[in-house]
């Protein structure tokens, strides 16, 4: 990397010392970076939340001895699964959400971050949706049967469970729509920022 021309002064003279790789930001362009990145870090928050909530409740199913269990079902096991992975993942990524914000740098390098964000939405939210609708119809397969009507705890639990899965998918997808305008900033721009 060769190091960027001096600068002349308006007497003609050069700066003794380099200018910054980056272009100049103002003072409102930072702002709006700021909000850019408290956003993210909302919906990370909001993705942590419900698939955590989603994955309590999906284990704590069960009422009684006889009862049915998650576990007895692979479509609640993908449940449990797929919220458990999505739950770590949002919060490596609060972790480096907040990094970037108190730092101003991220966790990696510019490039490695914007296609590592994108790629792991991409994936999890793929993940949690297939999970949630699995979840879905084997709740429904279970309405019709005497499973709910003998243990209607158990069916209202794991519905409450793979709807707090679906909202925290929403999250997740919002947080990948994100990425994907950082990706595309940075494919076009050069750098993630839009500024």
């Amino acid at each position: 990397m060769h190091s960027p021309p001096q600068q002349p002064h308006r007497n003609g003279e050069t700066t003794p010392y380099p200018i910054p790789n980056h272009p100049f930001h103002s003072t409102v362009s930072l702002r709006k970076l700021r909000r850019f990145n408290y956003l993210i870090l909302v919906f990370r928050i909001a993705s942590f939340s419900f698939s955590l909530a989603s994955f309590i409740f999906m284990l704590s199913t069960s009422r009684g001895p006889n009862s049915p269990r998650w576990y007895h079902f692979d479509a609640f096991r993908l449940v449990v699964g797929a919220n458990a992975i999505v739950a770590l993942y949002s919060l490596f990524e609060m972790v480096a959400s907040v990094w970037e914000i108190s730092r101003g740098a991220t966790l990696f390098s510019e490039v490695l971050q914007v296609w590592f964000d994108f790629g792991h939405d991409q994936v999890f939210a793929y993940l949690l949706l297939s999970a949630d609708s699995a979840g879905t119809a084997l709740a429904r397969v279970l309405k019709g049967r005497d499973t709910c009507t003998a243990w209607n705890a158990f069916c209202i639990q794991a519905d409450v469970a793979i709807a707090l899965g679906f909202v925290g998918f929403l999250f997740l997808g919002f947080s990948s729509l994100l990425s994907g305008f950082r990706v595309a900033c940075f494919i076009i721009k050069g750098s993630r920022f839009h500024l």
